[in-house]
Formats: C-alpha cells, sequence, structure tokens
C-alpha cells in the first residue's frame, strides 16, 4: 500500500518511530498526544542492541549515540551485593556499541525534532474520542471538536490505551503485579562502564546515562498497590534503599533529596493474546504487549514492532493483511518478554522460583539478536 493518510495516537517511543517509519514510506502521517506539554519523566532508559539496530534502520543511530553513553555487559550481583557474573552484550551493527544508556528527555527530543523534520503533523493536548470504520475509510472525532477520516489509525497510547478500549471493548487489560519501581538519577561514578542488576526481594540497578549522570532502578514489594504524596516521595525511597542487602544500595539512599525527581510507578503487565487489529485499526507498544522493566526490552519492543508495520503496510494491499502479518512476526517474541520479564517479577515476590539472572538475561540477548 502506498500513499495512505495515517493517524497515529500516542506521542510516545512507538508512536514517534511509527512516524518516522511511516513517513520514510511516503505516507501522510498525523501524530496526536493528549499532553499539551508533550513531556517525559527525566531518568533514564535502557537501549539494548536490538534497539541500536532499529535505529540504525531508522537513520537516527548517530544522533542517538551522541546523547547517550554505552556499556557492552550486564554485571549480576547477588541481593547482598556480590558479583556474581557478567554477561557480554551482542554486537548487532559494526562499529557500534552493544548497548546504550540515554536520558528519556534526550531520547524524546530525537524522536520528536525528528518526527517533525520529516514531515509529519504533531498536534498536542488532542485526543481521539469517536473511532468509526466506514467502508474503505475511518472518521475521527477528536476532543477539540475537529474530524478527519483516514486510511490506518495506529494505536500507541500506552498501557492504558482509550484506542484498545474503544476498539475492542472486553479485551485484556494491564494487570498489576503487587510489585513497583522506584528511579532517581544520581552522579555518574568514573568507574561504571555496565549495566548492574541486583536481584533480591528488592532488586536495583544502575544504569549510566550520559557522561554525569546514572539513574538506579529500585524494584518493591508493594502489595497494596499504594500511591505515595508527593511531598514524601524522596523520604520513602531513601527507606526502601536502606531496606536493600546490598551495601552498595543503602549508601546510595542519602542522596536522594528531591521529591520531583523521583518516579516511582506500580508495575502492571499485559499481553493481549488476540488479535491486535479490529479493521483498520491496529494497535502497537504497551497498548498490546506491556512488559515490567526486569529486561530492559519495554521501549525496544515498540520501536522494533513500528518498523515491522510499517514494513507489512508497504509489502501488504490491504490494511487487514498487513495487520496480521505484523503480528505473526511480533507475537512469540513480545509474549516471550512479557512473560520471562514476570517470571522474573514474581520470583523476586516470592510469587514463584527464583530466576537466575544471568542466564534469562544471556537469553534474553540471544532472543532479540534474532532479526524482526
Amino acid at each position: 500500500m502506498k500513499d495512505l493518510n495515517i493517524l497515529i495516537i500516542g506521542g510516545g517511543i512507538g508512536g514517534l518511530t511509527s512516524a518516522i517509519a511511516l513517513r520514510r514510506d511516503g505516507h501522510t502521517v498525523t501524530v496526536i498526544e493528549r499532553d499539551p506539554d508533550w513531556s517525559v519523566y527525566g531518568v533514564g532508559i535502557i537501549q539494548q542492541a536490538n534497539v541500536i539496530r532499529a535505529m540504525k534502520e531508522l537513520d537516527l543511530v548517530d544522533d542517538y549515540m551522541a546523547a547517550g553513553v554505552p556499556f557492552n555487559k550486564v554485571a549480576i550481583h547477588a541481593p547482598d551485593g556480590s558479583l556474581v557474573a557478567e554477561v557480554p552484550m551482542p554486537q548487532l551493527v559494526e562499529g557500534y556499541p552493544t548497548s546504550m544508556g540515554i536520558g528519556r528527555p534526550a531520547l524524546h527530543k530525537i524522536l520528536g525534532d525528528r518526527t517533525i523534520a520529516c514531515g509529519a503533523e504533531v498536534r498536542l493536548g488532542v485526543t481521539a474520542t469517536i473511532i468509526e470504520e466506514r467502508g474503505d475509510g475511518v472518521d475521527v472525532t477528536f476532543s477539540d471538536g475537529a474530524e478527519g477520516r483516514y486510511d490506518i489509525v495506529v494505536g500507541a497510547d500506552g498501557v492504558y490505551s482509550q484506542t484498545r478500549e474503544m476498539i475492542m471493548p472486553g479485551a485484556e487489560g494491564p494487570e498489576f503485579t503487587g510489585q513497583a519501581v522506584w528511579r532517581y538519577n544520581f552522579s555518574r561514578p568514573d568507574d561504571l562502564d555496565a549495566l548492574h542488576a541486583y536481584n533480591g526481594p528488592i532488586g536495583a540497578g544502575l544504569v549510566p546515562i550520559n557522561e554525569d549522570l546514572m539513574y538506579l532502578y529500585l524494584t518493591t514489594p508493594e502489595p497494596d498497590k499504594p500511591r505515595y504524596a508527593q511531598d514524601k516521595l524522596a523520604e520513602t525511597m531513601r527507606e526502601k534503599m536502606r531496606s536493600h542487602t546490598a551495601q552498595a544500595i543503602r549508601e546510595m539512599a542519602d542522596a536522594v533529596t528531591d521529591n520531583e525527581g523521583v518516579v516511582y510507578r506500580p508495575l502492571e503487565g499485559m499481553m493481549l493474546r488476540g488479535d491486535w487489529h479490529n479493521g483498520r485499526v491496529v494497535l502497537l507498544g504497551d497498548a498490546v504487549h506491556a512488559t515490567t522493566p526486569h529486561l530492559g526490552q519495554g521501549a525496544g519492543l515498540a520501536i522494533e514492532g513500528s518498523i515491522v508495520l510499517a514494513d507489512e503496510i508497504a509489502k501488504n494491499d490491504t490494511p487487514q493483511a498487513a495487520f496480521k502479518a505484523y503480528r505473526d512476526r511480533r507475537f512469540e517474541r513480545c509474549c516471550y518478554i512479557v512473560d520471562k520479564s514476570l517470571e522474573i517479577c514474581r520470583g523476586q515476590l516470592g510469587k514463584g522460583p527464583p530466576v537466575d539472572n544471568a542466564k534469562a538475561t544471556a537469553e534474553m540477548f540471544e532472543i532479540v539478536a534474532e532479526p524482526i
């Protein structure tokens, strides 16, 4: 299919990479984003070798590399902090590192700037309130009263996707795992040249994101899904860190001082195991496969998915055939990441057997190294 008019609902990682991939193929693309400020929280994100490969395909890799910091291994620690394994990351793009960390605002700027530069229209502070397929198109009514008609609509609006609810009422939704993640930025030590992961009832990780900063993620049992007061977030995160079994994590607690700098999120996951589309409307990213962060692949899956979706739209004669082929190519890989990440989560919570992080990480690298 060529010269389509495509609406993308959601201006996050999956939506923006979809816009870039679809504009590369010559389609007319409009992105709507409900947040009028188009903002992201200020901690970092892990981008592994498969994402480096995807960014190379999207011609974004050099801008990407300039904004982050590379590393080539995962250092696995026991709950007491002792190093038990170093797992090398595979190199998938010659001349480029095997993995990197990057600040989410820096990544968002790269993707947003390229989306606009490649000719996509971006409308902020807008949502889709009505989506109706009629004949050979989709009529959309927006929250600002405007209307539009599109050949294809892509719902990349996250785990709480309104698009999914509109086109698939009664479909699977996110389920709380019993665990939450805390994130905070710290000064980066000169010798931090790997992702350091700590297993145990309270999981943790240290990830470099640029020459000066790293971020800490902390996964804690939160069985009642509490919401903490904003003015108590730093204090609460310090308490959680001080109960960690690894001395290195406990010693960092006093540096958590800024309530606004703490990012706290209860962990919810989902996997849409049926169709990923209804007619001319298709879902992407967390709207279909929201994974917990234990394997660091949530954003990577969305980026890969955007490339595959654009590829199948180009190859097929109808939206429905393209969407089926897109799901068929992505389902097994996405299902593996969602299920294995949840298995690690349950092991940390004592709801299942403990998972050997070194083995799980090495296995994940092998799987995501396969072509998309």
